[in-house]
């Protein structure tokens, strides 16, 4: 079995901002698989025993804030009893321009707080993710903890529909073709193609 988290934060002020990419991922892939409603378990909001490309999965949002986010998915890793390598991490990037998707399969959490929050409570850098660009601030004077808590521009939410599906397409490689070949798929240059809204 898998386990997809998208992180975020909850509370309606915080939907459409640049940290809660992951959620929105989320929410597409179960709106996509036609998932209906989650329920509340895990510190999470939980979609559970779905198929994707054949695999049973869960698909989870954690909603402990994003600084918390390993208590969500510890409880999830013990109760199904999983490897850390069955489980998929999707959350922002300010590194990648808006909508870029960069997948790994270890590594440290490069100051993202939710993928460091997870790291220590699983005590491993080897946790698959997937890295979605949310764009670096206009003014390099800018707090990064403001920009990304920051709402998307309209193009980009216009565009967003696209990088979720890169997403769910991303996703769906892992699971049917395994993290090397999926990486060396998703990040190469096209993969989920997306107009510059800053242009």
């Amino acid at each position: 079995m898998r386990l997809i988290v998208g992180l975020g934060n909850p509370g309606p002020q915080y939907v459409w901002t640049r940290h809660n990419v992951g959620w929105l991922a989320a929410d597409h892939l179960a709106q996509s698989l036609g998932l209906g409603s989650p329920r509340e378990r895990f510190d999470s909001l939980l979609w559970d025993r779905f198929a994707l490309d054949g695999e049973p999965c869960c698909l989870m949002k954690p909603t402990t804030y994003m600084n918390l986010s390993g208590r969500a998915v510890a409880q999830a890793v013990r109760f199904y009893k999983l490897d850390p390598q069955d489980v998929m991490v999707i959350y922002d990037d300010v590194a990648l321009p808006f909508g870029r998707l960069r997948m790994r399969d270890r590594g440290s959490a490069g100051g993202q707080k939710g993928m460091g929050s997870i790291i220590g409570a699983l005590g491993t850098l080897e946790i698959p993710r997937i890295r979605v660009g949310v764009g670096s601030p206009p003014d390099p004077r800018m707090d990064l903890a403001d920009w990304v808590l920051s709402r998307l521009s309209p193009r980009e939410v216009a565009s967003w529909p696209k990088v979720a599906q890169g997403v769910h397409e991303a996703l769906s490689l892992w699971i049917r073709e395994g993290v090397q070949r999926a990486m060396s798929k998703v990040n190469a240059k096209g993969f989920c193609p997306v107009d510059d809204p800053s242009a």
